[in-house]
């Protein structure tokens, strides 16, 4: 079998050195869509180092290495086609009010469940990264292999993604797709053929190659840090999605969000904080195929 759950799951930790300065976090935010207009004030607290703030996602590539959707099938246990792998859902808690512009730290990775979806099987890593002074962020990937089910293993919780509120969004924003964004977001460390290659992505289903995930990800935020946090990127605590579709480079996403507060405040101890927290909920889409859902049970807690 493919996918050996216990194996996967008695694997010892993946422990790793990483280190990212300014020109790393530049780079992601022009990945992600930063810099239109190239001289828009808010615009160049994400492109000019003399102002550079960092968005909290860019912790899905400090380092430069692989990112959790493909870290995950290097673990003992699992041996399967990168072909048959998705990304199912991102989770990401910072244990700091901001994630600095360069750094030195230890990035430490294990699986810690293995779901068995029947026809699929799901994998979450968890990496859990900290620098001298302690903890920084922890994230969570789910992966989602296509076929490796079957072995009568534990289900864990629905994969199936919950429709959006039914009334009328507080914001909607629109973001467009560059035709090169893939291209450019993959120098982040993501060189998943999926996002450049047409006859990989053939392969893997789609009629060309589509936006990385956790590109579509960091932009999502980008707009309800932007809309809803004047860009303020040090009130974000935690962020979390199910990838529920696929953009394609050149499409226009649809970011839709309702602001409401934080289920009494759960969740702020584990960031450090004790600030009144609340949440918004985020739908993105995409609009040219009649608003086809992409992120779903997106929620961006913020202090």
């Amino acid at each position: 079998m493919p996918v050996d759950a216990a194996g996967a799951l008695a694997a010892a930790p993946r422990v790793r050195e990483i280190a990212w300065d300014h020109k790393d976090v530049q780079l992601y935010h022009l990945g992600i869509g930063a810099g239109r207009p190239a001289t828009g004030p808010r615009e160049l607290r994400y492109t000019l180092e003399s102002r550079l703030h960092v968005l909290p996602s860019f912790a899905t590539v400090a380092g430069g290495g692989v990112p959790g959707v493909i870290g995950a099938l290097s673990v003992p246990g699992v041996d399967v086609d990168l072909a048959h792998v998705l990304h199912g859902g991102q989770r990401l808690r910072l244990h700091r009010p901001a994630v600095p512009v360069r750094g030195r730290a230890t990035a430490s990775s294990r699986v810690v469940a293995v779901y068995d979806k029947g026809s699929a099987a799901v994998l979450v890593l968890r990496t859990e990264v900290a620098d001298a002074d302690g903890p920084l962020w922890t994230e969570e990937a789910e992966v989602f292999v296509r076929g490796e089910g079957g072995w009568g293993g534990e289900r864990g919780p629905s994969g199936r993604p919950s429709p959006p509120p039914a009334e009328p969004a507080d914001h909607v924003v629109e973001r467009a797709v560059r035709e090169d964004q893939a291209l450019l977001y993959r120098l982040s460390g993501d060189w998943n053929p999926l996002h450049a290659d047409p006859e990989f992505a053939a392969r893997a289903g789609f009629e060309r190659p589509v936006l990385h995930g956790l590109c579509t990800y960091g932009a999502a935020l980008k707009a309800v840090v932007d809309t809803l946090l004047d860009g303020d990127v040090t009130r974000v605590r935690e962020y979390r999605t199910r990838f529920a579709g696929v953009v394609y480079p050149g499409e226009t996403m649809r970011v839709r969000m309702w602001r409401g507060p934080g289920a009494d405040g759960a969740g702020a101890g584990e960031t450090g904080e004790t600030a009144e927290t609340w949440e918004a909920r985020v739908a993105v889409s995409a609009v040219e195929r009649g608003d086809a859902p992409v992120l779903a049970d997106t929620v961006v807690r913020y202090g």
